[in-house]
């Protein structure tokens, strides 16, 4: 056999028995962090998709819609436990992150298609609607806040107040980071996405979260509490690059709209987020809708309710008086 077909087969099983590697070992650190972190709260079908979702309190009815990345744990650390006394709170697991599925035609290694906010929404509408929900506060940080909008544009009516945490509302100058440009496309989604959930050190989560925090430091017991390996997952890596990636356009064509709400809208914005920057975001979504009071809060960044979550439950008290609910 000459040599170079013998080294072509060489190469071949090298690599093949690398993939076999990095998928067991993905596998495997899937495995662990699940079993550390299982549910939380209950599931609810919505034509075969399941919503994760959990509900704590007696009151109005409040829905709180975590950013990207995140799960309904973001909210359950702290922010959950000062509204339930007040409140019926029900924290959502958006589609494909936390413990959520996402619905058909999305998901896979190879499908990178991703929910529209409208879509997502609707989802968790329609998952709160088996609970009885009716006209709630949204409360939506980051990314959720782009779905907390979708949510009042798809029911303005049978929405009672928004509440927006450091939201993604607007379009943005440039590109996203390359890594979610790459984890975007089938080759990351089959290729990357894997390398990252079996080898990412604990000690890069650790960094990246300080980062999210910035320059605030996450509070004592939050990684713990939060489960950021839950993050690493390969499913949930896919959901979260192909959602965010899409995002830019979704919030373009919405911000269109913005003008049309009327309902009560209390933003909270730091400063310092340099992740969604306040003159971005926040600070024409003020001038879209009528009824936006916007806080600017200084010096604080990307996680304004974990930074002052004082100031984030005056606001929603505010809402929810503005709204008639109190």
């Amino acid at each position: 056999m000459p040599l170079a077909v013998k080294s072509l087969i060489i190469l071949t099983l090298l690599c093949l028995g690398l993939a076999v590697l990095v998928q067991w070992r993905a596998s495997a650190r899937e495995t662990a962090v699940e079993a550390q972190y299982p549910p939380s709260g209950q599931f609810i079908d919505v034509d075969g998709t399941r919503i994760h979702l959990k509900v704590s309190g007696q009151g109005p009815d409040i829905v709180l819609i975590h950013g990207a990345s995140g799960s309904l744990r973001d909210f359950t650390f702290d922010l959950a436990q000062r509204l339930e006394t007040r409140y019926r709170v029900i924290a959502v697991d958006r589609p494909g992150l936390g413990r959520s599925e996402r619905p058909p035609g999305y998901g896979g290694v190879w499908n990178i298609a991703a929910e529209p906010p409208a879509l997502q929404a609707q989802l968790l509408q329609r998952a709160t609607d088996q609970l009885g929900v009716k006209n709630p506060i949204v409360v939506g940080h980051s990314y959720g806040g782009a779905i907390a909008l979708a949510w009042a544009l798809e029911r303005p009516e049978e929405t009672a107040a928004l509440v927006l945490l450091a939201a993604a509302s607007n379009p943005w100058e440039g590109e996203l980071g390359w890594l979610y440009q790459i984890n975007s496309t089938r080759l990351g989604s089959a290729f990357v996405i894997p390398l990252i959930t079996a080898f990412t050190p604990h000690a890069v989560i650790e960094n990246t979260l300080s980062e999210i925090f910035a320059p605030q430091a996450p509070p004592p017991d939050y990684m713990q509490h939060f489960g950021a390996d839950m993050t690493l997952r390969r499913a949930t890596l896919r959901a979260n690059a192909q959602q965010v990636n899409a995002l830019k356009p979704y919030v373009t064509e919405m911000s269109k709209r913005y003008h049309t709400l009327t309902l009560p809208v209390e933003s909270l914005h730091g400063t310092e987020d340099t992740i969604v920057p306040l003159t971005t975001h926040a600070t024409p979504l003020a001038r879209q809708i009528s009824g936006a009071v916007l806080t600017k809060m200084e010096g604080i960044g990307h996680m304004p309710h974990h930074a002052d979550p004082q100031a984030a439950v005056a606001a929603i008290e505010r809402a929810a008086a503005r709204a008639g609910l109190r």
